[in-house]
């Protein structure tokens, strides 16, 4: 039986994973803590033997912010992590524990293109484009150190993450697969990840006792075209998928400014070398019909 708390009470990935191990019926006691306050420093994390570190500061905006809130995301995202991982080493007194820290590809940077493919393999140095980047970057350096054959430091560098009750860009997905009766029809790939494939990740790297950086991913590549038709196709509405407006999408993608950047975010390739195929995980069209979240629909879809 292993014993993991989860630092972060309100995090997605965190309840989410949670509530999978309970419905899974696997052999973990899950307990979870807010690191808000000092009060947590009085807490034994000696008994634990994976500390799931999910407590942060979620990507927003962060275009126009304060030197305060700049200074925030490095003491929550960076220092607060390093103090975690500090103090389980020191309660586990030698024994043996896995740490594991929720990075995110952002640490490579923001930037992509709708004309040009880019591929980020393990050999690829990170290159935050902003703070938010910068601070999950920091973390992990400051972390490496801290490993050893007893202490085991996981990194996780997840994509877009997306699931029943998601948060970010897959609700406005959503949103659009249910109000627009036409999409662009552009050929993109995007390296994306299913909470519940992440779940997946998360038990064989607890189980196996891993320690390093991981690119956790789907087993396909997600084109956004295609994500809005099976969102669609999911809750049986009908989307066409043209080619009629691609003209004007490359156009809006040379856009300077905010436009350009949307435009090349939501159709650009950012994709990580696979290494090889995840034989557990769900497949795609499965992980969209699982996130959808009504039932009676996972019934009536059409094919």
């Amino acid at each position: 039986m292993k014993r993991i708390l989860i630092t972060g009470e309100n995090s997605y990935v965190g309840n989410s994973f949670e509530k999978w191990v309970e419905e899974s019926g696997k052999d973990y006691v899950i307990d979870k803590i807010s690191l808000k306050g000092i009060s947590w420093e009085k807490h034994d994390f000696s008994k634990y033997d994976v500390i799931f570190h999910v407590a942060g500061i979620a990507h927003a905006d962060v275009s126009k912010v304060s030197k305060e809130t700049k200074a925030l995301y490095y003491r929550v995202n960076c220092d607060l992590a390093i103090k975690t991982a500090k103090k389980y080493k020191e309660d586990l007194n030698g024994k043996v524990g896995q740490f594991i820290y929720m990075s995110s590809i952002i640490v490579y940077g923001l930037e992509t293109n709708l004309t040009k493919k880019r591929i980020i393999t393990s050999e690829t140095e990170p290159n935050p484009s902003n703070f938010y980047g910068d601070s999950k970057l920091k973390a992990e350096q400051k972390l490496q150190p801290l490993g050893n054959k007893n202490f085991k430091i996981v990194v996780l560098r997840p994509p877009m993450i997306y699931g029943k009750k998601s948060k970010g860009n897959f609700p406005v997905l959503i949103q659009l697969a249910n109000r627009l009766p036409f999409f662009p029809a552009i050929k993109n790939e995007r390296s994306m990840l299913f909470m519940g494939n992440l779940c997946v990740y998360l038990k064989q790297i607890i189980e196996k006792q891993s320690s390093g950086i991981f690119f956790p991913q789907n087993n396909e590549y997600v084109s956004t075209t295609e994500m809005v038709r099976l969102i669609a196709k999911a809750q049986n509405k009908k989307i066409h998928i043209t080619r009629y407006f691609n003209w004007l999408i490359k156009l809006l993608s040379f856009f300077p400014g905010r436009i350009g950047n949307l435009v090349n975010k939501a159709f650009g390739s950012l994709i990580y070398e696979h290494s090889k195929v995840n034989a557990e995980f769900f497949d795609f069209e499965d992980t969209i019909v699982r996130s959808i979240g009504d039932e009676h629909l996972w019934k009536k879809r059409k094919y």
